[in-house]
């Protein structure tokens, strides 16, 4: 086996295929762990599952400036998995653009990470809610004016308890998480293929239970092997957003619940880690490991070739609309 076309991950003794995924060798004894961990969800999702996996010696750490060279974009940074997740970045060096709908709250955000680390990188702002396409539109030509752009993390999202719509008459959490995300990745892929850089999309657990086809791990135009696509759950984390929203399973697995640094920690890993250990592009990620997609029949099931194909087609016209 070549380096040229396998990844070697030492703390499974697997080999990866980069084209495929697929996976040979012996599993690790903190392979078969993590394994049974994600076998069993609750606790692989909680923060046992996350503290047990961090113990593992081949736990990868990062040095104070090993992102100095590094211009990361990221959305929905004013709190819970996007505060810490800049804050993550920023204390490795890399230089940030927080973009937020709210332009007070997100430049609080931006001096507050000044204040922590007065002599680090830059940090910009650019205002936008992702729920409008003119804005995102605009923030991402704003954006392309950059050098270069090295990760864009989708990590803006929100569940709301009544039904909003946005400008356009469409709902505002699919417009937020799918549309807006499509738009701003479309406009900034050949800033990220010059600069052979990452998509990030944060997702969540609650996605294998879900039958829509996941097209957030696919990439706009399959001509473009310099990107990277991956997208990854945090866990069960304690967030701002999953108390207001989910409350009683708040109240319910409060104990059980990761932290938000930890629930942030594969977003920075997959931002900071070098692409060699990433494999194929287009994984779904969690606790730094490459999981299944689907858990159920009922979603596997959904998941065909004409399904995303129509998904991506709809994304396409909503993301057209009044350009």
């Amino acid at each position: 086996m070549t380096r040229e076309k396998y990844v070697i991950r030492p703390w499974s003794r697997i080999a990866i295929d980069r084209d495929s995924g697929v996976k040979w060798g012996m599993p690790s004894l903190s392979g078969i762990v993590d394994g049974l961990l994600d076998a069993t969800i609750a606790p692989g999702f909680s923060r046992v599952g996350y503290e047990i996996r961090s113990r593992s010696t081949d736990w990868e750490t990062f040095g104070e400036n090993s992102l100095s060279d590094r211009v990361i974009v990221v959305t929905g940074a004013t709190s819970g998995l996007g505060l810490a997740t800049v804050r993550r970045l920023r204390s490795l060096g890399a230089s940030l653009v927080l973009v937020g709908r709210d332009r007070d709250r997100t430049e609080r955000t931006r001096r507050s990470l000044l204040d922590e680390l007065p002599h680090g990188a830059s940090v910009d702002v650019v205002v936008a809610d992702m729920a409008e396409p003119s804005q995102v539109r605009a923030a991402s030509s704003e954006i392309a004016r950059m050098s270069r752009l090295d990760a864009l993390i989708h990590n803006a999202g929100s569940l709301s308890k009544q039904r909003l719509v946005n400008s356009q008459g469409l709902e505002s959490t699919l417009a937020a998480q799918v549309v807006g995300p499509f738009i701003m990745t479309t406009e900034l892929l050949s800033l990220l293929e010059r600069s052979q850089g990452r998509v990030i999309t944060v997702s969540s657990g609650g996605m294998y239970a879900a039958a829509l086809a996941d097209m957030s791990v696919a990439s706009p135009d399959p001509r473009c092997p310099e990107v990277h696509f991956a997208a990854m759950h945090p866990g069960w984390a304690d967030t701002p957003g999953v108390r207001s929203s989910l409350p009683g399973f708040a109240r319910f697995t409060g104990p059980f619940l990761r932290d938000a640094d930890q629930g942030a920690d594969t977003t920075v890993w997959l931002a900071a880690t070098d692409r060699a250990h990433l494999a194929a592009s287009g994984g779904f990620w969690c606790d730094r490991r490459r999981r299944a997609t689907h858990r159920l029949p009922s979603t596997r099931r959904s998941d065909t070739e004409a399904g995303r194909r129509a998904l991506w087609e709809w994304c396409v016209a909503r993301s057209s609309a009044g350009a």
